[in-house]
């Protein structure tokens, strides 16, 4: 039942909270104190050292903690042909905070052609002596994101006109991670837990969103995407409802989008958030096929440093287990530590914790 090819048994979704060290740095940087290389040289350094943090604490997969990036999903989207990233008069609300006033727009044809995280990619790959894990945000989160007027007319007629070549550009972007190396990378996703959300519908269909056929688009976007996927390719998607500063959007659990996602999507694995009532239960697993197909349990919070019981983590693994088959199943943290670079309100030692209960937890229950 040990599991020697991703998604892990233990695994993580992917960022890390930004070191002391790289947040001076950025600091200065934004100051005019240094300039980009020298910035870059700190960015490598903290990298290497949370890479070989990750393998102590007994992971067979190493990220970079996404440390050369401030958001999520922006740095990504931004560097994209045809997208651009501009100032709002307001950020994404959370619960009791915004986030910076920054969102995207599409300005030109959409593309991927030189993108500088492949180079990302690539310093990850050479650094580490497990497996390395690219993590980018989906398709579906871009769409969700635009605003009503961000889309330019001479390019795209509305945000719904996107879709065939923002799935061309993802299978450029598969296509340009595998050529680097990845074999195993990962789709991250707010959309489908809003999808799950009957107050952030609501909120999209104020947004000129058609709500009613968002999961339909986003499921044909997203299989268009990873059409022609390489057979020796691992590729998952996080759900996530929402993580900036230890605070959350969306609630709600998944049996609204259940059945698509877990059904008909082509992922190879999903990273499920389910450390609160927020998520609801596990019934929802029960539309995950019998097969190859693996969901990863996200009971271990990010959002703060407490540590959990392992005995509570088994027990909500076996309840688990009433829906999906123990070996379809894995662990994870719920979510990364610092989905922007605020990071969430946690230690580095707690998040160390945390990480290390999960390798001991999987290898007690699997092996």
């Amino acid at each position: 039942m040990p599991k020697n090819n991703p998604p892990f048994r233990a695994d993580i979704v992917g960022s890390l909270l930004r070191t002391g060290a790289l947040k001076q740095a950025r600091a200065k940087r934004e100051k005019g104190e240094i300039d980009a290389a020298q910035l870059n040289e700190i960015e490598n350094r903290e990298i290497e050292k949370i890479i070989k943090k990750q393998e102590e604490v007994g992971l067979k997969v190493a990220t970079d903690g996404e440390f050369r990036r401030s958001w999520w999903h922006f740095d990504f989207y931004g560097m994209l042909d045809g997208v651009e990233i501009y100032e709002l008069d307001h950020g994404i609300q959370f619960h009791g905070v915004q986030t910076k006033p920054r969102s995207i727009r599409i300005k030109g044809k959409l593309g991927f052609s030189t993108h500088p995280m492949l180079e990302h990619f690539k310093f990850l790959k050479a650094h580490t002596r497990v497996v390395p894990k690219m993590c980018i945000p989906s398709p579906a989160t871009l769409h969700f994101r635009l605003e009503p007027k961000a889309v330019d007319a001479k390019f795209y007629a509305d945000r719904s006109a996107i879709f065939e070549d923002l799935a061309k550009t993802y299978r450029q972007t598969i296509r340009g991670f595998y050529d680097a190396g990845c074999r195993y990378l990962q789709f991250d996703d707010t959309a489908w837990a809003y999808l799950c959300s009957q107050a952030e519908l609501k909120k999209a269909s104020d947004r000129g969103l058609d709500a009613g056929r968002l999961a339909q688009d986003y499921a044909r976007v997203i299989n268009q995407s990873l059409e022609g996927k390489p057979a020796d390719m691992v590729i998952t998607t996080h759900v996530c409802r929402g993580n900036f500063r230890s605070t959350w959007i969306s609630e709600g659990g998944y049996e609204p989008i259940a059945e698509i996602m877990l059904g008909e999507l082509k992922y190879d694995g999903y990273f499920l958030e389910y450390d609160t009532a927020r998520a609801g239960g596990f019934e929802p697993l029960r539309f995950l096929p019998k097969g190859n197909k693996v969901v990863v349990l996200g009971l271990v919070t990010t959002k703060t440093g407490e540590l959990e019981k392992k005995d509570d983590i088994k027990r909500r693994i076996d309840e688990a287990t009433k829906y999906a088959a123990l070996d379809q199943l894995c662990l994870s943290p719920q979510c990364g530590f610092a989905s922007t670079e605020e990071g969430n309100v946690l230690a580095e030692d707690e998040q160390w914790a945390k990480l290390r209960m999960v390798v001991e937890i999987a290898d007690e229950i699997w092996r």
